[in-house]
């Protein structure tokens, strides 16, 4: 998915080794060390320092996975006064949310499959995060609700 690269923090060309973090993963906490180059985790484990690496101290701290928010509010289309899908996925990011499913409440609301593939145009552009939306449904979409049941 293509990300706005104005506003990309992910530019760090250095290596970080990471020695005795807490990893939280499925309901279990493991003490490893975390290998991180290029600004993303390259391995888990116990690793040897290596050369030219930044040496962090982990110990005490903690490494949880992303945090999917099922139900956002980032009103664009129509609402973009109150934020947009760049800002918002931009704090969601903040706060360790690394995906979201937002829901159909724009101007207009989600309610046909044109406005729908509109959101993901949109969405393609200016999120910094993985994205999901949500049909709307009323008494007068339901031929679109079925047209998209009809695909699964």
């Amino acid at each position: 998915m293509a990300r706005p690269e104005t506003d990309r923090q992910f530019t760090m060309t250095e290596k970080t080794l990471i020695k005795n973090i807490s990893i939280v993963n499925e309901g279990q906490i493991t003490v490893a060390d975390l290998f991180i180059e290029n600004g993303l985790i390259h391995s888990i484990g116990q690793l040897i320092d290596h050369k030219n690496v930044k040496i962090v101290d982990g110990t005490g701290k903690y490494l949880f996975p992303g945090i999917i928010d099922g139900q956002v509010h980032f009103r664009e289309p129509g609402l973009t006064h109150k934020g947009d899908l760049y800002t918002e996925s931009k704090a969601a990011i903040a706060g360790g949310v690394t995906s979201f499913i937002d829901m159909p409440n724009t101007l207009p609301n989600v309610l046909t499959i044109d406005i729908l593939n509109e959101k993901y145009q949109i969405a393609s552009k200016k999120s910094l995060a993985n994205f999901g939306f949500l049909l709307g449904v009323n008494g007068d979409n339901l031929d679109e609700i079925n047209t998209v049941l009809n695909k699964i």
